[in-house]
C-alpha cells in the first residue's frame, strides 16, 4: 500500500501560507506548477513540483492536469439541524415584506415535531450537499429546539457530524416564555446549558432587538465561558446595537452578521482578536444592505465568510456563491473572498489545522475545474468543484 499520495500537475495552488518556499507574496500564498504530498490525514509537503524529491516509488501519483487547488472551505456559521420549510416567508420578502427574527419560531415548531431519524437524515443530506461544493469543515448550531430536551437533542445530533457544535439555546425567546424572557434566560444558563455543554464546543446568542438584550446576552455568554465553551455572537444584523462590542469584551472568537456597524464597532474589532464573519447569503435573501467589507478590511478587521445556511434567511450551502456575492456586492477582491471562506473561517473557529495547504495542516483540498481561484467569482453559479479531499481521503 502506498505510504501517501502526491498530487501534482497543479497549475495554481492556493496555500494561504505566504511563508511557504516558492509562494508568491500576498495572503493566498499562491504557488505555481505545484505539488502536494498527503500522508494519512495530513499534508507533509507542498511547493513547486520541480522541487519535490523525485525517485520515491512508494507513492500514489495523481496528475491534476493544470487545475487550481484551494483549501477546503471552512463554513463557520450554519444552522443545519432543523425540519420544516419557510418558502412562504421567502416569497413574502420577495414581495416587499421586511425580514424579522420572529420566523424562527415556525422552524422551532416543525423541528420539535420531527423525530431523531428525520432530523439526522436531513442533517446528513445538508452536510453531503456542502461537501460536494467544497466545504470540508462545518460549524453547526442548535437553536430550533428552545427547550432543555430539544436543544440537547440538536447538539447531540450535530456532534455526530462535526466537532464544531454551537449551543444556541438563546436564538429567540420561545412562545411559552413570551411573557417571561428573563425566566427563559434562567433556563438557558441553568438546566439547558447543563444538558448541552457536554456535546458542544461553543455558546452563541442572538443579541438583537426582538431576541436578547445586551445584559441578557452577557449573562448567557459568561455562563457558557464558565463551563469551558468558547463564545460566538450574532449581532448587528437587523440594526445597530452594542452586540459587536459585547463580543469583543468577552473575547468571542467570532461575531457574525455585522450588517449595521458604527465606527466604534469597527475600531473595537480592529483592535481585537475577534473575527467578523460576514454572511452574504443573508443579505441576498432578505434584501438588507450588504456590509461594506472593504471598510472592514482596510481598517484591519479580520473577516470571514460563511453561509449561515438556515431555512429562513439564507438557505444556501454554497460558499462559492457567497464568494461571488462578496466580490460583486461587498467590495472584496477575489483573493480576499477566497481567503475569508477558508483561512478566515478557520480563524473564526480558532483552528490552525484547517484553511491552509502547508505541512502539518489537515489534508482538506478542493480541485477546481478552473485554472485559478478568480473563477469562483468570475463564473457564479457554475459547479466548479471537480474533487474534494477531506482528511486525506478523496470523497465521491
Amino acid at each position: 500500500m502506498p505510504r501517501g499520495t502526491l498530487l501534482t500537475g497543479i497549475g495554481e495552488l492556493v496555500t494561504n501560507d505566504p511563508t511557504l518556499p516558492g509562494a508568491e507574496p500576498g495572503p493566498l500564498g499562491i504557488v505555481r506548477d505545484a505539488a502536494v504530498l498527503v500522508e494519512g490525514e495530513r499534508i507533509t509537503w507542498a511547493g513547486r513540483a520541480r522541487e519535490f524529491a523525485a525517485g520515491d516509488s512508494d507513492l500514489e501519483v495523481v496528475d491534476l492536469g493544470g487545475a487550481c487547488v484551494i483549501p477546503g472551505f471552512v463554513d463557520s456559521h450554519t444552522h443545519l439541524v432543523f425540519a420544516g420549510d419557510r418558502t412562504a416567508e421567502f416569497e413574502a420578502r420577495m414581495r416587499g415584506q421586511t425580514y424579522a427574527a420572529g420566523g424562527i419560531r415556525s422552524t422551532v415548531a416543525a423541528t420539535r415535531a420531527a423525530n431523531d431519524d428525520e432530523l439526522r437524515a436531513r442533517l446528513r443530506a445538508f452536510v453531503a450537499e456542502a461537501t460536494t461544493q467544497g466545504t470540508t469543515t462545518l460549524e453547526i448550531k442548535s437553536g430550533y429546539g428552545l427547550s432543555v430536551d430539544e436543544e440537547e437533542r440538536l447538539v447531540r445530533l450535530a456532534a455526530e457530524v462535526t466537532p464544531e457544535v454551537t449551543f444556541l439555546g438563546a436564538h429567540v425567546v420561545p412562545a411559552e416564555y413570551a411573557d417571561d424572557p428573563d425566566g427563559y434566560v434562567d433556563l438557558v444558563v441553568g438546566p439547558m446549558l447543563d444538558a448541552c455543554a457536554p456535546h458542544a464546543r461553543w455558546i452563541d446568542v442572538f443579541c438583537e432587538t426582538g431576541a436578547f438584550s445586551v445584559d441578557q446576552s452577557r449573562r448567557i455568554l459568561e455562563a457558557g465561558l464558565a463551563r469551558g465553551l468558547g463564545a460566538r455572537v450574532h449581532a448587528s444584523q437587523l440594526g445597530p446595537g452594542d452586540g459587536i462590542r459585547l463580543a469583543v469584551e468577552v473575547g468571542a472568537a467570532s461575531v457574525d452578521h455585522g450588517t449595521y456597524l458604527t465606527d466604534a464597532d469597527v475600531d473595537a474589532l480592529a483592535a481585537s482578536d475577534t473575527v467578523l464573519t460576514l454572511l452574504p447569503g443573508v443579505e441576498f435573501s432578505t434584501r438588507q444592505p450588504y456590509p461594506d467589507a472593504r471598510r472592514l478590511i482596510d481598517a484591519g478587521v479580520t473577516v470571514a465568510l460563511a453561509s449561515d445556511c438556515n431555512p429562513g434567511s439564507s438557505f444556501t450551502s454554497s460558499l462559492a456563491f457567497c464568494i461571488a456575492v462578496a466580490v460583486r456586492d461587498m467590495g472584496m477582491t477575489p483573493a480576499e473572498a477566497v481567503w475569508a471562506a477558508t483561512a478566515g473561517g478557520a480563524r473564526a473557529l480558532r483552528r490552525d489545522d484547517a484553511g491552509r495547504i502547508s505541512p502539518g495542516a489537515r489534508a482538506d483540498l478542493v480541485q477546481l475545474r478552473a485554472p485559478n481561484h478568480v473563477h469562483l467569482a468570475y463564473r457564479p453559479g457554475v459547479p466548479l468543484v471537480e474533487a474534494v479531499w477531506r482528511a486525506g481521503a478523496r470523497l465521491g
